[in-house]
């Protein structure tokens, strides 16, 4: 066959648009699974539907995921629009819809509650409690505060945000709280607990870390006639254990990671007390870098004081409305390096390290507290999972509703990832990350042709968009 035209050297400019339409598909079959409709019409009734704009605003985070203006713009191309049944609207329309949603972020969760426990007869109702911070860009949310920030930025206001999430092998978030940014766990714990208590039966278990436990709160728990467990802060009475001791009288937990245990049973709890060689190791080693960090520190102070220069920036507080005079003095000059180190060794090292504590209301044995708790870390994932996979960070410059707002949308994606892999067994262990891959990988290509006549193109068909997108799929 002869060859009667030449292929173009170069890339023609066409109108052909394509984008993510398998994360459009998921969120919409997800939406109507939890009535989107039904839940959101309750705020908004008139004008654009909000329904449709809180599905194009999780699609957009699970795809694109810029600012809002661009989400306006992403969301308003006629083809991306269509998919969501929206007409062209105004950028201020999504801020209007972030500010409605999160001004009732709490009621919104209640009634997704009723949805989720309505449709799904889950295993067990244990449920997993942890609580994190979120830097602010921007001064104008009431919420944000100075506080401990775990994303080591201590010079900006942040939000601490709760999480709860039915345990394994279930590993569905069912409650979400926002509280001002210098608000502990501690005190966290109680607005979080309380949002999802009702939903738990009789007799569940709430696991949370040694950052929410007080007497109080297990006795929150213990009065809605449920169990707890959870890891205890070490204290005074932990160092006449520590120093008594021996783990050739105590049972082996685990020999690869050389934990040995015992419990101690007092009138309303048990505690699991836990010695571990690899986390003895690791705790070591890591004061071990941290005191050598302390030398190099004190090093660097001695040497600006032996050349007469002024103390490095880091070291000063740098503020010009305070004014501070400085008197340093350093061990170094009476000592050797020797001694210095095996100084800040002996000052980083306690005789703790290795050792740590469960309290629970219910008597398990060492193993099965050891296993309950360390399930614990799905919620960890779940955090890890909004941060860098769905992206909710960073948050800038909004109202505290908007603020609210965006975090629910985040929460919702979160959710929406999370029944998908409780819905479909073979995606149970495949990490959110690559679910949201491959739905944005299903593309729909539009394709003008002449007389402005259109056709669609589907494309990158692969086993984790088709298994969830099976029905939807099959319709289109």
């Amino acid at each position: 066959m002869k060859q009667t035209t030449l292929r173009p050297n170069k890339i023609e400019k066409n109108d052909n648009i394509s984008f993510p339409v398998g994360t459009a598909l998921a969120v919409k079959s997800y939406g109507q699974k939890l009535g989107f409709d039904d839940i959101f019409s309750r705020f908004k009734s008139r004008g654009v539907v909000l329904a449709r704009l809180v599905e194009a605003l999780i699609a957009y985070r699970l795809t694109e995921n810029q600012s809002i203006s661009c989400a306006s713009k992403w969301i308003n191309r006629a083809d991306v629009s269509k998919q969501f049944g929206l007409c062209e609207f105004e950028e201020r329309t999504l801020f209007r819809a972030l500010e409605l949603v999160g001004s009732n972020y709490e009621e919104v969760i209640h009634l997704l509650q009723n949805s989720i426990f309505s449709q799904y007869d889950f295993p067990h109702t244990d449920v997993n409690l942890d609580w994190t911070s979120l830097v602010l860009w921007g001064d104008k949310a009431q919420l944000g505060e100075y506080g401990y920030s775990r994303a080591h930025r201590p010079d900006k206001k942040q939000i601490t945000v709760g999480i709860a999430q039915l345990c394994s092998p279930v590993n569905v978030p069912i409650g979400m709280t926002v509280l001002p940014g210098n608000t502990n766990d501690v005190t966290h714990f109680q607005k979080t607990f309380l949002q999802v208590c009702d939903r738990l039966k009789d007799g569940s278990m709430a696991v949370f870390d040694k950052g929410g436990q007080s007497k109080d709160n297990t006795d929150l728990v213990l009065a809605h006639k449920m169990k707890y467990l959870s890891a205890k802060k070490l204290n005074l009475s932990d160092d006449k254990r520590i120093k008594a001791f021996d783990k050739t009288k105590c049972k082996c937990v685990d020999p690869e990671k050389g934990i040995y245990g015992e419990i101690i049973k007092y009138p309303s709890r048990f505690d699991y007390f836990f010695f571990s060689e690899q986390l003895k190791q690791d705790q070591i080693e890591a004061k071990l870098r941290m005191a050598e960090r302390k030398l190099a520190e004190a090093k660097t102070i001695q040497a600006a004081f032996n050349k007469g220069k002024p103390l490095p920036m880091r070291f000063r507080l740098n503020n010009p409305l305070v004014e501070v005079k400085y008197t340093y003095q350093t061990k170094l000059k009476d000592i050797t390096e020797s001694q210095a180190r095996k100084l800040v060794q002996t000052a980083a090292i306690t005789g703790r390290e290795g050792f740590f504590c469960l309290v629970s209301s219910e008597e398990l044995t060492l193993v099965e507290a050891l296993k309950i708790y360390r399930m614990k870390d799905s919620i960890e994932k779940v955090f890890q999972s909004l941060k860098n996979d769905i992206n909710i960070k960073p948050l800038r410059v909004w109202t505290t509703k908007s603020l609210c707002g965006a975090i629910l949308i985040g929460f919702l994606a979160q959710l929406i990832i999370s029944l998908m892999r409780y819905d479909h067994e073979q995606l149970r262990e495949v990490a959110p990350k690559f679910i949201k891959i491959s739905l944005q990988n299903l593309t729909v290509t539009i394709e003008y042709g002449k007389n402005r006549s259109k056709r669609e193109i589907y494309s990158n068909f692969e086993a984790i968009n088709r298994l969830v997108l099976a029905e939807s799929i099959a319709k289109t």
